[in-house]
């Protein structure tokens, strides 16, 4: 993902919209679609640059990055 933080990525297949969509949970209403896994991805790394850019020109907080817990 360029220099974005890393968020979640959930992609799945849609039979409605048969496309890929991708959506990132920790920002809201963040989400792309494709006709192939990579090109879903590929188009929400592009939104997830394009949703903190907006927030930070409105001002609004952005959610860092929960991760995953690592268990030993």
């Amino acid at each position: 993902m360029m220099n974005s933080p890393r968020y979640e990525i959930i992609i799945y297949w849609s039979e409605v919209d048969q496309a890929f969509i991708a959506e990132v949970p920790e920002l809201a209403g963040c989400a792309s679609d494709g006709s192939s896994y990579q090109e879903a991805l590929a188009a929400v790394e592009v939104v997830i640059g394009e949703w903190i850019e907006t927030a930070r020109a409105l001002g609004r907080p952005i959610p860092e990055p929960r991760g995953r817990l690592v268990h030993a």
